[in-house]
């Protein structure tokens, strides 16, 4: 028995290609019949490493007497939230207005014109918790479409006016960015932090590396020692729980309570994109070894298990195996025994490990002693890591997105720099070369997603802001101009195609006209489109010299000061690019061919330490412009250091340059 998904590379989409619901893709097939036949349609959005999806597809979309009421009285609509955010962002922003709460799997009841007018998330075959069967909740939606249609789309044109006025930007007149905002975010972070167990907020608790980013950077402009030390907390209880992989590396998605214990299993390719470099930054600010060895663990997990052989990454590792969650990544005592023999018992104590387990009698792996004893016990966590990995493993989704994959661009470009690591610069270098390659088109236009080498979807603005920051910090680690150029490029075909009066729209221009054009201004698990194209444009205009960028950029965080002030950790990245715009810059242009050594010493000393407001461009050429009109003095590689709107005599010794 197959429906219409049986011909969709996604793989979350090819989970339901076999269910007796009569599922369609996105699209104007789907779209038409629902207006020719006048039935709504439901609407289900999912992803491929979600639990709850797994448990409602098993539950009711498997179920044939469900699937005989969605077949008779719906159209059904399955979509891949991760192929298509766009859809994702419009309905789950319908959901939490018409609920007060969101998440996956999402279910959107909709009209044929794509209006919403019902929708909550997971629904069980029976009732329970005061929820109604997914069947009963069926048969009354069908009921008041045939009998109140009227008033249900009255009532969802409202909310569709209202969502439209919720993305709205506000009106910055001849207001300009405020540091007050700054100091209103710090103070609502470090009232609200768990000083206990690090992080923001009780159960269910998620990492929050944006906001983290912010608090380096607040750190590093005020030497605050309290910014330090939630830095330094949260990064050190999140390391040491079960929300790290322990043994394999690369984080979770988040944990279900306060203490960073239990997890959701499933692994996200932009967690570990953020949470490597935020890892990076705190080491470079403390030299904390457990901060170092996260970063490498995180990013050798990815080479090993989410790099595809074209030099893309993946997107998802599933939570599930064999129908349990975290079955792949839990322990029992004797399990440890019989892979390490004698010295099991001191592995035993240091992971937390005992008979009565900590997750459904087993053990999910913690960490409680000292970085030198972690690594007293390397080849034991290597051991229990070659046992595991004759385990039978979680499907992974195998799609590469744009925007992750610029996430994880950066992330190896800066450890490349940081840490000197060539193999991480190749591994930038080789990826940066894939997604210009197969995911731009001969316009300059982005693709969203690549699978199995075909790609699908027009590319959003989340694809272009988070490869353009990519790129410009591999420019950073290995100055090649191409990087520079592609991201220039890139860059104005976004203000060309996405802009607003303020701001940017998450679609471009020209792309499929939806029930509205979403323009997501929160961040989420992954940064705003808007908040990184400004962090990325900032950073633009100081290469180029051209202005343009800049003033979007700066538009776009007045409109937003506000909403940062009050409510920082919905706003991370905001703040980051906030932070960039208010700090007094630091330029740096070394002229010298990039291979002599004396070069090389010059940008070794330009690179040194967290320096966050700091920009660098070198070579031999005028690109990127900041390298113009600028010689080598005396044949010798050359520095030219300004600081705001002062520049430095030019600097030929590298043991003279301090930033």
């Amino acid at each position: 028995m197959n429906n219409h998904l049986i011909h969709e590379k996604s793989r979350y989409l090819q989970q339901h290609a076999h269910n007796p619901v009569d599922w369609y893709p996105w699209g104007e097939a789907a779209l038409n019949k629902a207006k020719i036949e006048g039935k709504p349609i439901f609407l289900s959005i999912g992803y491929s490493a979600c639990h709850w999806c797994h448990v409602m597809a098993h539950e009711s979309f498997e179920d044939e007497a469900t699937a005989s009421i969605l077949n008779t009285h719906f159209v059904s609509i399955k979509v891949d939230r991760e192929e298509r955010p766009d859809l994702d962002r419009i309905y789950m922003n319908a959901v939490q207005a018409m609920t007060g709460s969101g998440g996956w799997p999402m279910s959107a009841f909709i009209a044929p014109d794509g209006t919403p007018f019902y929708g909550g998330t997971y629904f069980p075959k029976e009732p329970r918790h005061n929820m109604p069967a997914f069947s009963q909740l069926l048969l009354a939606i069908a009921d008041a479409w045939q009998n109140r249609r009227e008033e249900l789309l009255q009532n969802a044109g409202q909310l569709v006016a209202a969502l439209r006025r919720q993305s709205d930007f506000d009106d910055i007149g001849d207001a300009e960015i405020d540091p007050a905002t700054v100091e209103q975010a710090y103070r609502t972070l470090s009232g609200r932090f768990d000083a206990q167990h690090g992080g923001w907020g009780g159960a269910p608790k998620f990492p929050q590396p944006m906001v983290l980013e912010f608090l380096l950077r607040y750190h590093h402009t005020t030497a605050a020692s309290k910014a330090l030390e939630m830095i330094t907390r949260t990064l050190d209880t999140m390391a040491r729980g079960g929300l790290y992989d322990q043994l394999g590396g690369g984080f979770h998605r988040y944990s279900v309570d306060a203490h960073w214990l239990v997890p959701h299993f499933e692994k996200m390719l932009y967690d570990s994109a953020q949470l490597a470099r935020v890892y990076l930054h705190a080491w470079q600010v403390t030299d904390t070894p457990l901060f170092r060895a996260i970063v490498e663990e995180t990013l050798g997990y990815v080479v090993r298990e989410m790099k595809s052989p074209e030099d893309g990454f993946y997107a998802t590792q599933d939570a599930d195996t064999e129908g349990e969650e975290g079955k792949f990544f839990i322990w029992t005592p004797g399990e440890v025994r019989k892979v390490l023999g004698g010295p099991a018992t001191r592995f035993l104590g240091l992971y937390g490990i005992t008979d009565a387990g900590n997750f459904e009698g087993k053990n999910i792996l913690t960490f409680n002693g000292t970085t030198e004893e972690r690594e007293a016990i390397t080849g034991a966590r290597r051991l229990l890591f070659e046992a595991r990995e004759r385990r039978v493993r979680p499907g992974r989704d195998e799609k590469v997105l744009t925007s992750w994959n610029g996430l994880m661009l950066a992330a190896f470009a800066e450890a490349a720099r940081v840490l000197g690591r060539e193999d991480y610069l190749a591994v930038a270098q080789r990826n940066a070369d894939f997604l210009l390659r197969e995911l731009r088109n001969a316009d300059g236009h982005l693709w969203h997603v690549w699978n199995a080498g075909e790609v699908k979807g027009a590319g959003l603005l989340e694809d272009y802001a988070y490869l353009i920051e990519g790129l410009l910090t591999l420019y950073q680690a290995d100055f090649d101009p191409r990087w520079y150029r592609a991201a220039k490029a890139l860059a104005d075909v976004m203000l060309e195609h996405f802009s607003a009066e303020v701001g940017l729209y998450d679609t471009s221009d020209d792309a499929e006209s939806l029930v509205l054009r979403p323009r997501e201004v929160q961040d989420n698990a992954v940064p705003s489109g808007n908040a990184m194209a400004a962090t990325a444009l900032l950073k633009l205009a100081r290469l180029s010299g051209e202005s343009h960028y800049d003033e979007v950029a700066r538009r776009s965080l007045v409109s937003m000061q506000a909403l940062m002030g009050q409510h920082p950790l919905a706003f991370g990245q905001w703040l980051v690019a906030l932070d960039s715009a208010l700090a007094v810059p630091v330029e740096v242009a070394v002229i010298g061919e990039l291979e002599a050594e004396n070069t090389r010493a010059m940008l070794t000393a330009a690179q040194k330490g967290y320096r966050p407001h700091r920009l660098i461009a070198a070579g031999t050429r005028d690109v990127p412009p900041l390298l113009a009109h600028r010689k080598k003095v005396g044949d010798k590689a050359t520095a030219y250091v300004c600081r705001g709107q002062t520049c430095h005599p030019p600097v030929v010794d590298s043991e003279e340059l301090f930033l």
